[in-house]
């Protein structure tokens, strides 16, 4: 046997004995727990500010479970299309797919069962509604963005934005039943939000992703374009973070957290924009997840406020 021949041969019994190695810590990596979770936020949020008062614990339950379900389910199709691409960059070669530690068709019945398990929960406990939206989200992240538009435009962010969105309008809907202009606003929020807080994690990033052939906007329009973009829509987020202010969504206490919010947020953006820091697009991404999250949380406290005070 030639040597090339043995050296493939090895490589593919690595791999293969590689692909046994997994556990259930990689079933749990697969579903992304921390995104997950902060998406789980946003869609209690979202429940809680459908009602002037608490909706029911089981449907909360239910609600949380069956969007965390399908949430996860998409979360491991997306390991599946991009096992390729995260094997070629730093961030995410270690993963499950990536490394070979699990072989494809595992990841994929994991993330088939996930998927249905928690679109057909929201049918069964929650409403039909919900879940047919968070079947469409699902699709839309784990087929729309992850297998079509990530590769093939620098839009990718904006377009796909849209499933990534959707917790706080399932949340409503979970406990409604019914769309509004209140879910809507919540989920332009998130949208908005969506490409600085990415494209900051873009720049950090570009070599990764211009090595592995995603057009990324960094990596298409270079790096004082995607600068520029970052300070720009954080100004459209800036904006849409008012209008729950502005159509008596919300009160005053809402109004002067999230300036003070988008204070530090612009910020950051600032920097990124300015160029001369290169620790700023990677500082800025880590503040914009705390800033969402805080954003949210400041939302339901002036919600509850409001509640009180008309109770009281």
């Amino acid at each position: 046997m030639s040597e090339a021949m043995t050296t493939e041969v090895r490589a593919v019994g690595a791999a293969s004995l590689a692909s046994v190695r997994w556990g259930w810590r990689d079933l749990v990596t697969l579903c992304k727990p921390r995104v997950v979770l902060v998406m789980l936020v946003c869609a209690l949020v979202g429940m809680a500010l459908a009602r002037p008062v608490l909706p029911s614990l089981a449907l909360v339950v239910y609600g949380l479970v069956g969007i965390g379900l399908a949430a996860s389910g998409a979360a491991a199709f997306n390991h599946v299309v991009d096992r390729r691409l995260d094997a070629l960059m730093v961030r995410t070669s270690r993963r499950p797919l990536a490394s070979r530690r699990m072989p494809s068709s595992v990841a994929l019945a994991w993330a088939t069962l996930l998927s249905v398990s928690g679109v057909g929960l929201l049918l069964w406990q929650v409403n039909a509604l919900t879940a047919w939206l968070t079947l469409g989200s699902l699709i839309g992240y784990a087929l729309v963005y992850t297998a079509f538009l990530k590769h093939a435009t620098p839009q990718n962010i904006v377009i796909g934005g849209v499933a990534g969105a959707a917790p706080p309008l399932l949340g409503w809907t979970a406990v409604t039943g019914q769309l509004g202009p209140e879910p809507l606003l919540l989920m332009l929020i998130i949208f908005a939000w969506t490409p600085p807080h990415f494209w900051a994690l873009a720049l950090h990033k570009r070599e990764e992703y211009a090595r592995a052939g995603v057009p990324m906007l960094p990596v298409t329009h270079g790096e004082a374009f995607t600068r520029l973009q970052v300070w720009l829509y954080g100004w459209l987020t800036v904006a849409v973070t008012l209008m729950p202010f502005a159509i008596g969504m919300s009160g005053a206490l809402y109004l002067v957290g999230v300036m003070a919010l988008n204070v530090r947020f612009m910020v950051w953006n600032w920097r990124v924009w300015r160029g001369r820091d290169p620790r700023a697009p990677l500082a800025a991404f880590w503040f914009s997840i705390r800033y969402i999250l805080a954003l949210f949380g400041i939302l339901l406290l002036d919600h509850y406020a409001m509640a009180w005070s008309l109770w009281g």
